[in-house]
């Protein structure tokens, strides 16, 4: 089931729009709402809050919000946007990017994709400039929903009118089950960095903040699969999702213990994580403390087993493994001897060097056997792990 944030804008079909809510929840996906003040004129928050059991976002400037950034946290929450009904004032806004209430704030913010269900006169729905906006909307990806043929609000017959309750929900749901091409699949990922004990209070580690490998986790579970996160350290919270399993470890080897365990009975991996390649050859069993003559300081350090290869040279039939080059300099030349040595099916390589660490864009080039390097555009972590998982889902029929 979905989180769905439902939008409802100021239209005489915002009656209808409490129908279609109710029968979301009793399907079982999750609902929280957004309502623009001109739809409160039609239907009262109230009415809402009692049904979702949620309250109502309307208003930025409450002072329940005083000490949050409410817009961005249901932005991030949500999994699937629904603009119900949406007006010719609100698609106005979407395409031009307006942002001046809790609504056209909210949705502007998030990446979830937007599903719209017009409702408005038929003048309006013919007028160019609506024309031209659901245009530019469906080149941005917005699924629009036509409106049905009915008596309208005006008292005549004509096209604008919002389709019943059930025809929405199976157009939802038709949008809903297109996406989860990964339903039935188990896909194990690895997040964050690795730390590898010096003594009892200080550790070898690195700047991975693990919103790649979180990326990859919740794409996944939004597209229907099970996904088991074995996380290490990470600086972003960490995703609450039923259809995501949390495993943390500390070091490169209990990462290892995890891998090898979860992927024997899984389809995918996707080795996110950045794991150490050195660990102390010993840990010392004390605090190390510096002495008042001492200028330097040498630690022995040994190799750590490669995860990645000893997981992709043992992999069985029909498993599929993604490895990531993160490199600072001779990028394609490093991931294609990465790729050769491996044993993975695609190496995704970026460019480390230039301030990746903690930021919500990346810009990756994907490797495979046999194929040519394929560059992608800078994007956000978000759409490089949808678009990647569409592409093994794609390529490898994961979801056949």
């Amino acid at each position: 089931m979905s989180r769905i944030t439902v939008y409802m804008t100021g239209g005489i079909a915002d009656y209808k729009a409490i129908n279609v809510i109710r029968d979301l929840e009793k399907v079982g996906h999750e609902i929280r709402v957004v309502m623009t003040k001109n739809a409160e004129h039609f239907v009262t928050s109230n009415t809402v809050a009692a049904l979702t059991k949620k309250l109502v976002l309307d208003d930025l400037w409450s002072k329940e919000n005083e000490a949050s950034i409410p817009h961005v946290h249901l932005a991030r929450w949500t999994e699937l946007a629904l603009v119900l009904p949406a007006t010719a004032n609100f698609i106005a806004k979407m395409a031009n990017g307006i942002a001046d209430d809790a609504a056209s704030t909210t949705i502007l913010a998030t990446n979830a994709p937007k599903l719209l269900v017009p409702a408005m006169n038929d003048q309006m729905w013919n007028n160019p400039a609506t024309k031209r906006n659901m245009t530019f909307l469906k080149q941005c990806g917005v699924k629009i929903m036509e409106p049905a043929v009915g008596m309208l609000a005006e008292g005549y017959a004509a096209k604008g009118r919002m389709p019943e309750p059930q025809e929405i929900i199976s157009w939802i749901e038709d949008h809903l089950n297109e996406h989860k091409i990964l339903a039935g699949k188990t896909i194990v990922v690895t997040a964050g960095g690795t730390e590898e004990a010096i003594d009892p209070v200080r550790f070898i580690g690195n700047r991975s903040s693990g919103k790649m490998g979180i990326a990859f986790a919740t794409e996944a579970a939004a597209m229907g699969a099970k996904v088991k996160l074995i996380y290490g350290n990470v600086t972003v919270p960490l995703p609450q999702d039923p259809k995501i399993e949390l495993l943390h470890t500390t070091s490169s080897e209990e990462m290892l213990i995890a891998v090898k365990k979860e992927f024997k009975d899984s389809n995918i991996l996707i080795m996110a994580a950045a794991v150490a390649d050195w660990r102390m050859q010993q840990v010392a069993d004390h605090k190390l403390k510096k002495q008042a003559d001492q200028q330097t300081l040498t630690l022995t350090l040994v190799k750590t087993t490669d995860i990645l290869h000893e997981v992709a040279h043992n992999k069985s039939k029909g498993q599929i493994v993604v490895g990531f080059a993160a490199e600072t300099n001779d990028l394609l030349q490093n991931a294609e001897k990465k790729l050769a040595s491996k044993g993975a099916d695609i190496i995704v390589a970026n460019d480390v060097s230039k301030n990746v660490f903690g930021n919500d864009e990346d810009q990756v080039t994907i490797l495979q056997t046999h194929a040519p390097a394929e560059k992608w555009e800078r994007m956000t972590k978000q759409k490089i792990a949808r678009k990647l998982l569409q592409f093994i889902a794609q390529k490898y029929s994961v979801h056949a």
